[in-house]
């Protein structure tokens, strides 16, 4: 019973242990420009930690096409962006 009972602790410590690991913050930018024909959004964004990429201005797409619908040039906005399938894109928007 000792044995099963440290099993199910280190279970329960490598599940939560890792689902930290791939909590993100968001990151606060400005949108620059929106180009909905290509599906993408222009944000001058602050670091991107989990990127390792500094401060700039670069194009993203989006995860999800509706997201374009709710940002427009100079809107200030808080995404998390990651790779998806080798592309920059913004994940999740406040």
């Amino acid at each position: 019973m000792r044995k099963f009972t440290s099993l199910m602790f280190v279970a329960m410590f490598a599940v939560t242990g890792s689902s930290a690991a791939f909590a993100t913050e968001y990151t606060k930018g400005t949108v620059k420009k929106v180009d909905m024909k290509a599906g993408k959004v222009t944000i001058i964004h602050e670091e991107l930690a989990n990127l390792d990429m500094p401060a700039m201005t670069m194009v993203f797409r989006t995860a999800d096409p509706a997201m374009l619908e709710k940002m427009k040039a100079g809107d200030t906005i808080e995404f998390i962006a990651d790779r998806v399938n080798g592309k920059l894109t913004v994940t999740e928007l406040k």
